[in-house]
């Protein structure tokens, strides 16, 4: 195979594999996916071959705390096993679209325990097409550093909820900066859409 373009902030890579008559997976729409809709890890575990596993969508919007701030996950949970091999391999519906790719799991032992972690078919969609289209996945930057919102937090500037993402500092000529954001601020929204913790804002 030929490596087209990789992004290391999604985990992801576009690889062009020369062969005719392959089938080929359809791409679902992975913000329809609902927690408890039954779906199947497809993989190769520990080198034993092709095999898959099925589980449900145990929770959406997760973020691990492997690979820090620089990451940018939304992962899909899922208690289908995944053990080592299953990276890489296609988390599908049971209506047969992909709609995530098997990415992590946590666990104590090194083995399944049923928490992992599959990357949206969304969010690969666009790494994708930009790595196709570009060579390299182009982001917006709006100029902030962010930290979680507490109940501490919260409570002391008088939130209702606990969500949202406290600006701490503001890029002197960002577009933030440019726009009246300041210090101090709580973002809870970008264009209509919630932003219940930092990593909803960076994605």
């Amino acid at each position: 195979a030929k490596v087209i373009g990789s992004d290391q902030p999604s985990d992801l890579a576009v690889l062009k594999i020369d062969g005719a008559n392959l089938q080929t997976l359809s791409l679902g729409d992975s913000d329809a996916v609902r927690v408890g809709d039954v779906v199947l890890a497809v993989g190769n575990p520990l080198g034993v071959g092709q095999t898959v596993t099925m589980g449900i969508v145990s929770a959406k919007g997760r973020a691990t705390p492997f690979r820090g701030d620089a990451a940018f996950e939304d992962f899909i949970q899922t208690d289908a096993p995944i053990n080592e091999g299953n990276s890489g391999g296609a988390l599908v519906s049971t209506g047969g679209q992909l709609v995530g790719i098997n990415s992590q799991i946590l666990t104590p032992s090194g083995g399944n325990i049923g928490i992992g972690f599959a990357i949206p078919a969304n969010m690969a969609k666009n790494v994708m097409t930009q790595l196709i289209e570009h060579g390299q996945v182009h982001r917006g930057k709006i100029g902030v550093t962010i930290q979680p919102v507490t109940s501490d937090i919260a409570s002391s500037l008088g939130l209702s909820q606990v969500r949202g993402a406290l600006v701490n500092s503001v890029e002197a000529g960002s577009p933030a900066d440019k726009a009246g954001v300041r210090r101090g601020d709580v973002i809870t929204a970008v264009n209509g859409e919630s932003v219940r913790t930092g990593n909803d804002l960076r994605n």
